[in-house]
């Protein structure tokens, strides 16, 4: 069975180029990689590796200078693709004077939901994310956190297949933080494919199933988080009923008081430590 794939980038490149042409920047540059539907990648990198132009051009909001890029098949800027994309970018800007439950209907409108439709949709997505007892409230009134979710509800309000979010816990607090790493799971276990950007590499690690990660726009590493991780120079062991004075001897040890090895795997470092280790390395 062919693998279907949302997106599917091939050797993308692009070039800033000054006002008259004299000064080139290279932001990408050869990069490659797909997403297939139903999973979380992350992508990372440090300040000006590439990730938002990746973005940009993602969301047909850029051309690239070389390469292809197909998003469900086709070209980012049809109009058709980009109804199916949510996105939530790293700062959302929104009418002060709106509410909450307005602000919602205004991009359910940009998509032209049936007036019932939309205001079921708007409902759910506000209870959904938090905000159902401050959906009369204006924006001006919301904090950075009620801000996030509310972006969080416009990004989902057109049901989108495949989702970008770009720091998606900036400005929430620890249970805001839990509760948007759960509905993130939730929106892949209901199908979706997301794509995450974030320098919180703590929620990454907990909610990805493969990363990318850039560097001076290039792909300096991608695959599962599991295999990336695990140090292979570093062996776990799990023990079940092990007596305190058989620590020191491991297996033999262990053996002679009746413990059983449960597991022995790769032990792993964590995502923090092997991104300053890769990005340091370069």
């Amino acid at each position: 069975m062919e693998q279907h794939y949302f997106i599917e980038a091939e050797n993308l490149g692009k070039v800033y180029r000054s006002l008259f042409g004299f000064r080139e920047v290279k932001a990408l540059e050869g990069l490659s990689f797909k997403l297939s539907k139903g999973e979380v990648v992350g992508l990372l990198g440090p300040n000006g590796a590439g990730k938002t132009t990746t973005i940009m051009l993602i969301l047909g909001l850029l051309a690239p200078t070389s390469g292809q890029l197909r998003l469900f098949g086709k070209d980012p800027k049809e109009v058709a693709v980009k109804e199916k994309v949510g996105f939530l970018p790293e700062d959302s800007y929104f009418y002060r004077f709106f509410t909450g439950e307005e602000i919602l209907h205004y991009y359910g409108g940009l998509f032209r939901m049936k007036s019932d439709i939309r205001k079921e949709r708007v409902n759910a997505l506000l209870q959904r994310v938090g905000l159902w007892e401050a959906r009369k409230r204006r924006l001006k009134g919301y904090s950075k956190g009620m801000l996030r979710r509310i972006g969080l509800a416009q990004a989902l309000i057109n049901d989108p297949e495949f989702l970008i979010l770009d720091e998606p816990t900036a400005g929430l607090d620890p249970i805001g933080t839990r509760e948007v790493k759960e509905l993130i799971l939730q929106l892949k276990s209901e199908g979706k494919t997301i794509l995450l950007c974030s320098h919180l590499l703590g929620d990454v690690q907990q909610v990805c199933d493969r990363i990318l990660m850039l560097y001076r726009g290039k792909v300096i590493a991608e695959g599962p988080i599991g295999d990336i991780l695990a140090r292979r120079d570093h062996i776990g062991i799990d023990f079940r009923n092990l007596p305190a004075e058989a620590l020191d001897e491991i297996r033999k040890v262990a053996e002679k008081h009746g413990s059983e090895v449960v597991d022995v795997e790769p032990s792993s470092e964590t995502l923090e430590e092997f991104f300053i280790k890769t990005v340091q390395g370069k």
